[in-house]
């Protein structure tokens, strides 16, 4: 929909545990078997669906990656800050809705997708996120705080240690 290349990690739905997914307390089925029908042919070669995990903090090191969809806990929101990654956070609960407001409302390294009244967020929304940050100005500007934070962060570093 949004036309850019992505990498998906994905995980099967538990309608028992809310937070299953999360948790990684997941039935034993392959969660492709999750996605909608034709999704993978559809993809291919736009995007990589990845089940269960694979290494977040490789990933984000790598310079092909444009943004991070994120729940926004505390160690992937670092994760991103010392890669530099922009955000669109997703959050579930806990400190992650607080995560996602400081994020997106005051250090605006971050976009956050509308939610509809019923609390889903809806496929072109993401779309449109993901256009937003990867090819808008506001993208730019997203891009270009996020460095920024990084080289604080950097600097920060560089200095505790010496």
């Amino acid at each position: 929909m949004s036309g850019q290349r992505f990498l998906w990690v994905t995980r099967c739905p538990n309608d028992k545990i809310a937070d299953a997914t999360y948790f990684n307390v997941q039935k034993p089925s392959n969660p492709l078997d999750f996605l909608p029908n034709g999704f993978l042919e559809r993809t291919k070669g736009l995007g990589l669906v990845q089940p269960n995990w694979a290494p977040q903090v490789q990933i984000l090191s790598h310079d092909s990656i444009g943004g991070f969809l994120t729940h926004c806990g505390w160690n992937s929101t670092l994760e991103s800050v010392v890669h530099g990654i922009p955000l669109i956070p997703w959050p579930l609960y806990a400190e992650q809705r607080t995560n996602a407001v400081m994020l997106s409302e005051n250090i605006k390294v971050a976009t956050r997708p509308k939610i509809c009244d019923n609390g889903i967020i809806r496929r072109l929304e993401i779309a449109k996120v993901v256009e937003g940050l990867m090819e808008c100005e506001a993208g730019n500007g997203v891009r270009v705080r996020m460095k920024e934070l990084k080289d604080a962060a950097a600097k920060r570093e560089d200095e505790s240690t010496s």
